[in-house]
């Protein structure tokens, strides 16, 4: 099963229970089934765009800690300099 199916199997099942629930097919105290239920999706938008802001926080937070990545994107600099020098470019020496 691909990571895409297996996400839309996911998605579909989640989906089914709320609706079964949203619809009283499986019901809940009064309470629960007025005042949770209707609101679910939008707790779960809400937890979903924190998780995704969290992620890129984490990634811009962590960016500087992968020294191979530098040292590898450094050294493609240094080739491209020596190339566009090579053809007459001046390139300049930051």
């Amino acid at each position: 099963m691909t990571r895409a199916q297996q996400t839309t199997s996911i998605a579909l099942l989640l989906t089914s229970v709320y609706l079964a629930v949203f619809f009283e097919v499986v019901s809940f105290p009064e309470t629960i089934q007025k005042e949770i239920v209707p609101v679910i999706p939008f707790w779960g938008l809400v937890s979903f765009g924190a998780y995704l802001l969290f992620k890129l926080g984490w990634g811009v937070f962590t960016f500087n800690d992968v020294p191979e990545a530098h040292k590898e994107i450094m050294a493609e600099i240094q080739l491209a300099r020596k190339e566009l020098s090579a053809k007459g470019v001046d390139v300049g020496t930051d």
